[in-house]
């Protein structure tokens, strides 16, 4: 069975994290969350409120992370997940997960990252001369990587597939199961 791994960690978006879980799992992929330890995770809710310049954030679901990065054979795995929230500003600072990027962006396998997920990709470096959708106060961090920001529901450059933020979920998801099943049928 081919497997897909997520990354991500405490303070994740919690739909940016269950969302593909369970919508992979529907397509009949394994899949394993990665994360800085293994323990339970604890997820929030970012939502869009009138008279707030930014999201408001509130308690999510709890979830437990099936392996630390650290134990993380990236060979094992076809595909990578990358949720939002605000887990990316932290865990882009673990090498175990710079080296876990970096192994699929060069093998050009599928790679989906959502809202603040491209963080960790312009930490790893594998953004340079691409393009990337992602939450709009991320563009600097793309731009600055050396990548372009593209305002996108679901922006593909080759095996890259970005959103801007969880209401993007049906179109990101969907254009990246057209990539995920051409390289790796579940």
């Amino acid at each position: 069975m081919a497997k897909v791994l997520i990354i991500t960690g405490d303070a994740a978006e919690d739909l940016e994290v269950m969302y593909p879980y369970q919508r992979l799992l529907e397509e009949g992929y394994e899949v394993d969350i990665a994360a800085p330890s293994v323990k339970k995770l604890r997820f929030v809710v970012h939502d869009f409120e009138d008279g707030f310049d930014t999201y408001t954030e509130k308690p999510g679901h709890s979830w437990p992370a099936d392996l630390a990065f650290a134990d993380v054979d990236p060979s094992g795995y076809t595909a990578l997940v990358i949720p939002g929230g605000r887990a990316p500003e932290y865990i882009r600072n673990d090498a175990d997960v710079r080296r876990i990027v970096r192994h699929f962006a060069e093998r050009d396998l599928p790679i989906a990252a959502l809202c603040h997920g491209p963080l960790i990709l312009a930490a790893a470096d594998v953004l340079r001369g691409r393009s990337s959708s992602a939450y709009p106060a991320c563009a600097p961090d793309v731009e600055v990587a050396g990548g372009t920001w593209v305002d996108s529901e679901a922006h593909i450059d080759r095996n890259l597939v970005t959103g801007r933020a969880w209401p993007d979920h049906p179109a990101w998801m969907r254009e990246f199961l057209k990539i995920l099943k051409v390289a790796s049928p579940a």
